[in-house]
């Protein structure tokens, strides 16, 4: 450390996110403000359009001056300081605080709701067995789907938009057409009890969306071509329920049950890869740190427009366009896996390379309903029965707020393409909101 007019100064070294060096290593006053690393950060990305970024140090942001944080990390200065720079979300819309829209038609509870790929469009499936399709832009029904005699539990858009899974209480799995509404193939028979969940095979895999994973109470998942409208393959292996399946982007898929573990599947084969082990209680839920950029597919809600144009594209180039979002969400890493359960506890995974655990999160006082990741795949969100919404880093598990204002137990968050959130109880009408709630962080 040098001083210069009184001034104490440190030779810095800014880098990003994945460690890539920007720039040599230069002089810097401890006093410098976030505000001026701004200025020093844009320079040196000499980019057009100015990203607001936020530093760090040893995982400390640099809230006031860098001397802050020097004085209480107790960093030597014999040494260059590494400077993490990171990018935030820049709000281009304005939050809504009320509801905007109640969409009637149901005649029983609204169970699962589900939102295109383009946001365009909402399907929604209920207990008057009917699943319904609206156009969120015009908050008008598109179509009623009649076909089940039971409970509609589980809804999956495929990545592509064009064709969406329903499953019911009486194991049975229909797919739809969601532009005329009609069924498409036979009903999909093979599980024994009813379904809790769906998953596509990712459509930069397979631009055809042929393939779907079912999940169920039965213990079992189905391997399903939804053309020819059979079972591929069934994995077995789970000793309870399977509460939760996901189809990952590095070609394997992720069963969540009730007998406590985590197993790892290739869907070619049907061949266990690995079993995660560590909750000690029911696993409740799933979510990969790539679920957005796989939901979304090929879409980029960057390049939105507000009068939608549905113009179809080569297969190849939409696997192209989809591949490209996901190896971006990716990084350079591996796919991280979030896991929540009834004995109140988070873990992070590594599940495509490792079965031990990244993290083990505590902090919730109840079972965990639901988990996911921001966009970006820097946060986690968890909702729990204790009433609160907790956020954690989505590298290492650490905890970092808790959301508190729910008077009852927070059955669910999630994240939407266009920042809208869903909404969904058991009253027969879907809600929908409009609102930003902490960096892309939405608490239903």
């Amino acid at each position: 450390m040098s001083e210069t007019s009184g001034t104490s100064r440190v030779l810095a070294q800014l880098k990003s996110e994945s460690g890539e060096v920007l720039g040599a290593p230069f002089d810097l006053p401890l006093d410098i403000t976030p505000e001026k690393l701004q200025l020093v950060c844009h320079a040196l990305l000499e980019k057009e359009e100015t990203t607001p970024y936020a530093f760090f140090v040893n995982d400390r942001e640099i809230v006031s001056d860098l001397q802050d944080i020097v004085e209480k990390e107790k960093l030597g200065t014999e040494q260059v300081l590494d400077i993490i720079y990171q990018p935030q979300a820049v709000f281009k819309v304005r939050a809504v605080t009320r509801c905007t829209s109640t969409i009637e038609g149901h005649s029983e509870a609204v169970i699962s709701v589900a939102f295109s790929p383009s946001g365009r469009y909402l399907a929604s499936g209920s207990g008057d067995t009917t699943v319904r399709f609206w156009d969120i832009y015009t908050e008008t029904p598109k179509h009623t789907c009649k076909g089940h005699s039971h409970w509609i539990l589980a809804l999956a858009w495929a990545p592509d938009g064009r064709k969406l899974a329903s499953g019911c209480k009486n194991a049975q799995i229909c797919i739809w057409d969601p532009a005329t509404g009609k069924q498409v193939g036979k009903m999909l028979t093979g599980h024994k009890q009813w379904i809790t969940f769906l998953s596509w095979e990712p459509l930069h895999s397979n631009p055809e969306c042929r393939r779907l994973a079912s999940a169920s109470k039965d213990g079992t998942v189905r391997i399903w071509d939804v053309v020819l409208g059979r079972t591929l393959l069934s994995l077995n292996g789970h000793l309870q329920s399977v509460t939760c399946v996901k189809w990952g982007g590095e070609g394997l898929i992720y069963t969540a049950s009730q007998d406590r573990t985590i197993k790892v599947w290739r869907p070619d084969d049907g061949v266990l890869c690995r079993t995660l082990q560590g909750h000690g209680h029911w696993v409740n839920t799933m979510a990969l740190s790539t679920d957005y950029a796989i939901r979304t597919g090929a879409y980029d809600p960057a390049k939105a427009s507000i009068v939608h144009k549905d113009t179809p594209e080569p297969a190849e180039e939409v696997k192209k366009k989809a591949l490209e979002r996901y190896n971006s969400a990716k990084g350079t890493g591996q796919e991280r896996l979030v896991s929540g359960s009834d004995d109140f506890t988070l873990f992070l995974w590594q599940p495509s390379v490792d079965k031990k655990s990244l993290a083990r999160m505590t902090g919730h006082m109840a079972l965990i309903n639901e988990v996911c990741f921001s966009p970006d795949a820097r946060l986690i969100a968890s909702a729990s029965f204790d009433k609160s919404v907790k956020l954690w880093d989505g590298k290492t598990g650490k905890y970092l707020t808790s959301l508190r204002g729910h008077v009852n137990a927070v059955y669910q968050v999630c994240h939407h393409s266009l920042r809208r959130c869903q909404n969904h109880s058991l009253h027969t009408n879907p809600l929908l909101w409009f609102s930003v709630i902490l960096n892309e962080i939405f608490n239903c």
